[in-house]
């Protein structure tokens, strides 16, 4: 079995990896849990020196880390950049704030000294996707590291130099040997090392069709894990909305990482009374974006990631089409070298058509009219995700009632969706569950430890009657 490297934009092979040996899997499963036992006693402030080491390196090498990501997925390079400045921006954070995510929490109980310890669970297995092939690891990585736990990555198996070149800096930055690992291994390799008992947890970014799966063998494993999935964003545009900057903003969020995000805004939802003019202004916006060699600096769009996905969303906007979609711009893959489609949008999406509860993995975007505040909540919330949404009002009462009844992960007012290191990041409904980032996602693979120190005892109280022990009757049950 062999995985493969191959450049998105020319379809020529980069570089070809042989899938490592069950025994192989073997010596690094060993590795990880005799490093986890040593790594976890490592002082927190030796960990925040090697994760801000690990930040410089990042800092450092930006071009070349954003150029590989680049001929490996296709991602245009000044958005490669971008990545890799915040992978660097994440290990900062949990340098500086993990002492406080991980101090011990006391709790006030009667005549005793009672508190919270968080202590780290042991060998996480990350599963993870390309879209985002550094981000995605290392919003995982920075915290679990920094709260003592160990990483092994089972990364997607068209980004293996990116999975490569991400050991090496965690390495590189002065982390113990065999505290974060790669492994290339296929599909099938996975169910095994999940079922190891030195895999304390399980992580997943991806597909609903590989969370499914993890998360069913976790569960009858017992074993903890986070799931973040799908989604299928809605983005609301009420008539109070400044136009101007929700239209600019809906064609980025619509096409960031060449639509393959699954943050991205996939459905718009415009009140009637701007419907027409908003319309207008998107359809404009997506034909003025620039496809091409994701290496120009000028490039807004790349192929996408895979002939699969090309194929795939190829598949989803006929499928529309055939049942009664309109296209107003694009619709159609690039022929010749490059897994390239058009940035395309749709009208008339029928509510029970297929696609329209499916998520979208391209430049496509569907487009929708409501008649109030009322229709677009329904219409937002009609679909088995719930990752993010984007809202426009400058309406305070529909901003808290927007706030308030969209079903999802979290709300963003007159902004576009998006991850931050200070904030929990995660979905709810099919989107998964867990969070990332923050504290919240620090502690996703932490035991909260409860320890209660009984008080002193005071003695007898010579003027008070003594304390005869109780004992239940036959009747009374635990």
């Amino acid at each position: 079995m062999s995985i493969e490297s191959i450049n998105p934009a020319t379809g020529a092979v980069l570089k070809t990896f042989p899938a490592l040996s069950r025994a192989a899997v073997e010596r690094r499963l060993d590795l990880a849990a005799e490093a986890f036992r040593g790594y976890r006693r490592v002082p927190l402030a030796h960990r925040a020196l090697c994760m801000r080491k690990l930040a410089w390196i990042l800092d450092d090498e930006v071009e070349d880390l954003a150029t590989l990501i680049t001929l490996e997925m296709g991602k245009p390079l000044y958005a490669a950049r971008l990545e890799i400045e915040k992978c660097a921006s994440v290990c900062r954070y949990y340098a500086e704030h993990a002492a406080r995510i991980l101090a011990p929490e006391p709790v006030q109980t009667e005549r005793n000294h009672s508190y919270v310890k968080w202590e780290p669970l042991g060998v996480v297995l990350a599963v993870m996707p390309w879209n985002f092939p550094f981000w995605q690891v290392f919003r995982f990585l920075a915290p679990a590291l920094m709260a003592g736990n160990v990483g092994v990555l089972k990364h997607a198996g068209n980004v293996p130099q990116c999975a490569l070149a991400i050991e090496s800096l965690v390495r590189r930055a002065g982390f113990p040997p065999g505290t974060f690992q790669t492994l290339l291994i296929e599909v099938e390799q996975v169910r095994a090392v999940l079922a190891d008992e030195r895999i304390a947890a399980v992580t997943v970014t991806g597909s609903e069709a590989a969370g499914r799966a993890i998360g069913e063998q976790a569960g009858s494993l017992v074993k903890k894990a986070v799931m973040e999935l799908g989604g299928s964003d809605p983005f609301i545009v009420m008539r109070s909305a400044d136009l101007d900057l929700a239209v600019e903003t809906a064609v980025r969020a619509r096409c960031v990482n060449s639509g393959q995000s699954c943050i991205a805004a996939k459905r718009f939802i415009v009140d009637e009374s701007i419907y027409k003019a908003f319309e207008k202004r998107f359809v404009k916006g997506m034909e003025a974006l620039r496809m091409g060699d994701p290496m120009h600096e000028k490039t807004d769009l790349g192929p996408l990631a895979t002939v699969k996905i090309l194929e795939g969303v190829e598949a989803q906007v006929e499928a529309a089409v055939e049942a009664g979609a309109v296209v107003l711009t694009g619709g159609s893959r690039l022929h010749g070298k490059g897994n390239f489609f058009e940035p395309t949008v749709l009208v008339d999406v029928p509510r029970d058509a297929e696609v329209y509860r499916e998520e979208i993995f391209g430049p496509v975007a569907m487009l929708f009219k409501v008649r109030n505040l009322d229709e677009a909540i329904e219409l937002a919330n009609d679909t088995p995700f719930g990752l993010g949404a984007s809202v426009w009002t400058t309406d305070p009462e529909e901003q808290q009632r927007l706030i308030a009844e969209l079903e999802c992960g979290g709300v963003f007012v007159n902004a576009m969706v998006a991850s931050d290191p200070a904030l929990p990041f995660g979905g709810i409904k099919r989107s998964g569950y867990g969070r990332e980032l923050s504290a919240a996602g620090m502690r996703e693979f932490l035991n909260a430890k409860t320890v209660v120190i009984a008080a002193e005892p005071l003695g007898p109280d010579p003027d008070k009657e003594p304390i005869v022990a109780y004992e239940p009757r036959e009747t009374e049950v635990e």
